[in-house]
């Protein structure tokens, strides 16, 4: 007797569903939300959710601790980091401008179970880290008054003695995340416009600091007599990196935008990259401009800018500084509150999160459940926690976000299409305009000639994910996998080279106690992999007739995005590890509690029906078939099976 293990069957069937990928709507234009945000919006919404206090305070710390004045650099290199990652998202965002970010980024590529633990982890992100700019804010408009509010506060509410909770409540920071709350809810025009004001007068006091800070400026503070240019050296200069590229990680919100914008196929890209150059230089001039205004040593790391123009003769310009870190802080603080319900939105669209965060206002065209739940989320954790609490749980739900969105970028490129339905040829072109794009008729001779070659580098040229024709001769073996199969064990060897490389580079010699010898042979060895992994997917055909906009250098930019992104978060506290457990198994009890079984996805499948063919040795020394036809979830409990043919031999 012959069959089917039906565990293992079952079980085949459960991994199938956890990996199942998103498929998309041929208008992927079509949306509940208003497609109202032109270029201009989304850039100032990136702007905005970069260029926050990290710009008032981190610069002090990282300079005065870090780097010194070579925080140019370091602001230089994380701005570069940034970019391999933002220039993934920007070809996410046009290809499929829908809403939720790396969460649909992450659903489209790899699989149902890695989008919702992305999704959720970035849910926590924005809803931390916008308590925490709020708690900052608090703080910096505190000590302006002389820390008024806060001793009103202990005095009329009292002090708290609570582990891991403030000493007193923050009912100023609550409750600015409440009004930001109202405004959000108004619809994506009036936050984008709100954005606006804040944004310009930011950039206006960014100005200001700028022209005065240069005027102010003395070289010597550069010389050997103060430490020169780089007095922690290279490695300050990278660990000032590791720890300003944390100033960049607002520009996901254009991302999550994508489904309320106008024209999000140019819109996104031109968004992304100018969002994150203008940061880039406001980082980098603003850092110049105070360390050649005091010496670097002198600095002071809580108010660094306002304290060095006092120390100049110009006090007025502390009141000048507090208005942008205000401004700025308000920025992020939008931007949090307007991307946080718009991805929660995502999977509840999904059936993978509950579906009440997937009402949206008739009105106002916004999710207005999901604002107000998560509004007030905020709201009670910047009320209860200090801000040294809440930022230790931050950025490794964003690192891992930026990770798997540039693994899903080489997936997407060297697999089948799943996404450009609407890049099919039309009825009126002849079969040569089909496999080349962008043939038509030609009258004269050498345009003939021109078609013939088009048509042979068309032939030529295979398809996406099968070996390059150019290497068959030698890698022949490669030629009977599956078309992408051998890029996605590529990509996994990738990731896992990455992980490894970063486990000896920073714990290595510290934690791991390794000689000389096999710290340099093991760098060698993991090195080498990620490189092999590089060259593997580089040599089989990836997709040539996008129209959108493409991460160029393809594996290249990806595959140093991800190893970048790895060695950040290795980087990470204990806590953070510890936080990140905690909310990925309360994550997964939702997921398989609920997602699992109200997923769109799995209505969308059409029920197998498996055959089950056993033998059976009659008496009389013939051979009967019989046959069934069970559904799967009949298979694990039926019995005998029913006669519906036989066959003699």
């Amino acid at each position: 007797m012959v069959s089917r293990l039906p565990g293992c069957n079952s079980l085949a069937r459960f991994c199938q569903k956890l990996n199942r990928v998103k498929t998309l709507e041929a208008d992927m234009m079509e949306t509940t939300l208003n497609r109202c945000l032109s270029t201009l919006d989304l850039t100032l919404l990136g702007f905005g959710g970069m260029v926050g206090s990290g710009l008032y305070v981190l610069t002090g710390t990282v300079a005065k601790d870090v780097a010194g004045p070579a925080i140019i650099i370091s602001y230089i290199f994380a701005g570069i980091a940034s970019l391999l990652a933002a220039l993934c998202y920007a070809e996410f965002g046009s290809r499929v401008p829908k809403t939720g970010s790396a969460y649909m980024f992450t659903y489209v590529s790899m699989g149902e179970i890695w989008a919702f633990l992305i999704g959720w982890n970035v849910i926590l992100e924005y809803v931390i880290g916008g308590a925490a700019v709020a708690r900052a804010w608090s703080g910096y408009l505190d000590s302006i008054f002389n820390h008024k509010i806060q001793n009103f506060t202990e005095t009329h509410i009292g002090k708290w003695n609570v582990p891991f909770l403030a000493s007193s409540p923050d009912i100023l920071a609550a409750a600015l995340l409440l009004v930001g709350t109202t405004f959000i809810i108004c619809g994506a025009k009036v936050a984008s416009w709100l954005n606006h004001v804040f944004a310009a007068i930011s950039m206006g006091v960014i100005l200001l600091i700028l022209i005065f800070g240069f005027i102010l400026a003395d070289p010597k503070n550069y010389s050997a007599e103060e430490g020169g240019f780089a007095p922690f050296g290279f490695s300050g200069i990278m660990a000032g990196s590791a720890t300003c590229f944390y100033a960049f990680v607002g520009f996901d919100v254009i991302a999550a935008s994508s489904e309320e914008a106008r024209n999000p196929q140019k819109a996104i890209p031109i968004a992304t990259a100018v969002s994150l150059v203008l940061a880039t230089l406001a980082y980098t001039l603003v850092s110049a401009a105070l360390t050649l205004m005091v010496p670097w040593h002198s600095l002071n790391p809580d108010s660094a800018l306002s304290d060095a123009f006092y120390r100049k003769g110009y006090a007025w310009a502390g009141f000048l500084v507090a208005i942008g870190s205000i401004c700025s802080m308000n920025t992020v603080i939008l931007c949090n509150l307007f991307s946080v319900p718009r991805i929660a939105y995502a999977m509840s669209e999904d059936g993978l999160l509950f579906n009440i965060f997937a009402r949206v206002n008739p009105v106002t065209k916004v999710p207005v459940v999901g604002i107000i739940v998560f509004g007030i989320l905020m709201a009670i954790l910047a009320l209860v926690f200090d801000l040294q609490s809440l930022v230790q749980f931050l950025s490794i739900g964003t690192l891992l976000a930026y990770t798997f969105v540039a693994a899903s970028i080489i997936l997407l490129r060297y697999q089948t299409d799943k996404i450009n339905r609407s890049e099919s040829v039309q009825p009126s072109q002849s079969p040569q305009a089909q496999d080349v794009p962008g043939l038509k008729e030609y009258e004269s001779f050498s345009d003939k000639l021109q078609l013939v070659e088009r048509q042979k580098v068309a032939k030529e040229r295979r398809g996406p994910g099968q070996l390059r024709s150019s290497f068959e001769p030698y890698l022949h073996f490669f030629g009977g996998f599956i078309p992408g199969e051998v890029v996605v064990v590529a990509v996994v060897s990738l990731v896992l080279c990455s992980i490894c490389l970063g486990c000896i580079t920073t714990f290595g010699i510290s934690h791991l106690h390794l000689p000389l010898w096999a710290y340099i042979l093991f760098i060698v060895l993991f090195a080498t992999g990620f490189l092999l992994s590089l060259l593997l997917i580089w040599i089989h055909e990836q997709h040539q007739k996008l129209t959108t906009f493409q991460v160029p250098l393809v594996p290249f930019v990806p595959g140093i995005s991800i190893l970048l992104n790895v060695f950040l978060i290795l980087k990470l506290s204990l806590l953070t590890w510890v936080r990140f457990s905690v909310w990925v198994a309360i994550g997964l009890v939702i997921y398989f509690g609920y997602g699992l079984w109200h997923s769109k996805e799995s209505l969308k499948e059409p029920k197998p029906r498996n055959v089950v063919a056993r033998y059976v040795v009659l008496p009389s020394g013939s051979l009967v078939e019989t046959v069934q036809t069970v559904q799967p979830d009949q298979q694990d409990n039926m019995g005998m099976a029913e006669v519906t043919g036989e066959v003699s031999r």
